[in-house]
């Protein structure tokens, strides 16, 4: 093998190790996106929950209730 062949393959090694690299950071990127997107959602549900308990659920609750008969 020539030196120049040599130094195309080094290249070539190089640029797809560098790739491989580049790619990995890529997807270590968007599953930390993903996983910060999750908990923004589970967040999201719970003070959902929250508003519910604190202001429709009584509401809700009272409206279900039977209706009190006075004479």
């Amino acid at each position: 093998m020539t030196e120049n062949a040599m130094t195309e393959n080094a290249e070539t090694e190089n640029a797809e190790t560098e790739k491989e690299e580049r790619l990995a950071r890529e997807r270590e990127e968007i599953a930390a996106r993903i996983a910060s997107f999750k908990a923004t959602q589970q967040k999201f549900e719970r003070e959902r929950q929250e508003y519910y308990a604190n202001t429709l659920g009584g509401a809700w609750h009272g409206y279900q209730e039977a209706p009190v008969e006075t004479d």
